[in-house]
């Protein structure tokens, strides 16, 4: 059973990428999302959260050299995992999973169902379907 009480953080300049992100988090049962389009609603909500985000899922392009955004991800109390997702546009290396930095760098133009179950098993460890891929229709 998936921890309903957990805040996601979905930053993308795509309205339809955002929906679709969106979209799989609550198949997977998580519904405490919140879609931000721009990298100074990214900035704003971390700054000012009251509680830190669970999980921020970003597009690597969004910060267009503005700000070096794995540094953000990496030196930020308010962030608890991230998944930096288009890296290769940023020139960021991959970054595998870690529980320790807590970021992920993928090179993915954008996440899809399996890699979002592969990443919430790491930040929600009591999912019942960890390994397993539920099918999109």
């Amino acid at each position: 059973m998936s921890n309903k009480s957990l805040r996601i953080l979905i930053a993308d300049e795509q309205h339809f990428h955002r929906l679709r992100i969106e979209r799989w988090f609550n198949q997977l049962g998580y519904y405490g999302v919140a879609p931000v389009q721009s990298l100074e609603e990214l900035l704003i909500l971390v700054e000012y959260a009251s509680e830190p985000f669970d999980l921020l899922v970003v597009d690597a392009a969004l910060a267009d050299g503005k700000l070096d955004l794995l540094d953000l991800c990496l030196d930020n109390r308010q962030l608890d995992h991230v998944l930096i997702y288009n890296g290769a546009q940023a020139g960021l290396s991959p970054i595998p999973a870690c529980e320790k930095q807590g970021v992920q760098v993928s090179h993915a133009s954008l996440p899809d169902l399996a890699s979002i179950q592969r990443l919430m098993a790491v930040v929600d460890p009591r999912l019942p379907f960890v390994g397993t891929v539920i099918s999109v229709r």
